[in-house]
């Protein structure tokens, strides 16, 4: 009798999806002093209501009303729901069924949500929304092309993107960190590469002893733009948004706090369908 050759064990594709860690991700954003709640919201609204003025400029009424909005890699519906809030027409997507499960319980009816990947939109038509929003998700996604390629379908002629993104030039996956002069009691970025992309994997929850990971990607700031470009976009906007937070009283608390102020945490880009 023949012997039956051993089976291999099948190579799993390491998931990018969030859903593995949703309701730890659904009871963080629920914390009033995120940098989503804080930093991202205000000014992610200022920037799609098409609002001028400084980052902490506010505004009456409805800024998205009527508009409308897909929220791409929505995660548990922290931002589609604020969307809505502002009188947008709001759809949110997410790879990950879980977070898709809380979204829906979470939020008012009139707010569709879809568990389906950011680089397939082949459930909406061409031409289906006025502006996409894409919130810390796309340094979490394989394909940008394919993402990009898809936004620019939906999207109406001259409809906008809102990407926000971990500043590609200052955090850097493994590969940047912060650092001390002892000498002239300074805070300073330490940045090991930068043009080179990469893929690492990182914890989703540091700080929960043996955590689920996922893939993070690191691509330098051109790389975005020449994507965008390729894909139908063009940026007319870019801005840079710093941490809000403040360090406790010590001795490098000052130095700690002049460095945040100096260099952003975050990068928001906004680009047009050409």
């Amino acid at each position: 009798m023949a012997e039956k050759p051993n089976k291999q064990p099948i190579a799993r594709k390491k998931t990018t999806s969030w859903g593995g860690v949703a309701h730890w991700y659904d009871k963080l954003l629920a914390d009033e002093d995120t940098y989503q709640a804080r930093v991202i919201l205000p000014n992610l609204l200022r920037a799609m209501s098409d609002k001028k003025g400084s980052p902490a400029e506010t505004f009456e009424g409805k800024s998205l009303a009527g508009e409308k909005v897909l929220d791409l890699a929505c995660g548990q519906g922290f931002f589609t729901q604020a969307f809505f809030q502002e009188g947008a027409k709001a759809t949110g997507v997410d790879l990950g069924k879980q977070l898709i499960l809380i979204a829906k319980k979470n939020s008012p009816k009139e707010i569709e949500y879809f568990a389906q990947s950011a680089e397939d939109l082949s459930l909406f038509e061409d031409a289906s929304f006025e502006k996409i929003s894409i919130v810390l998700a796309i340094q979490n996604i394989d394909a940008p092309h394919k993402v990009f390629k898809e936004c620019a379908r939906v999207l109406v002629p001259g409809g906008k993107l809102f990407i926000v993104l971990n500043h590609p030039a200052f955090r850097i996956p493994k590969a940047s960190a912060w650092g001390f002069d002892e000498e002239t009691k300074s805070q300073y970025r330490r940045i090991e590469s930068y043009m080179s992309e990469s893929k690492v994997e990182i914890e989703m929850n540091p700080s929960k002893r043996d955590t689920k990971t996922t893939l993070s990607f690191h691509r330098p700031l051109q790389y975005y733009f020449k994507t965008l470009a390729n894909s139908g976009f063009a940026v007319g906007r870019l801005e840079e948004w710093l941490s809000h937070r403040e360090s406790e009283l010590g001795p490098r608390k000052n130095a700690e706090d002049k460095a945040r102020k100096e260099i952003p945490m975050f990068l928001f880009l906004e680009a047009f369908k050409k």
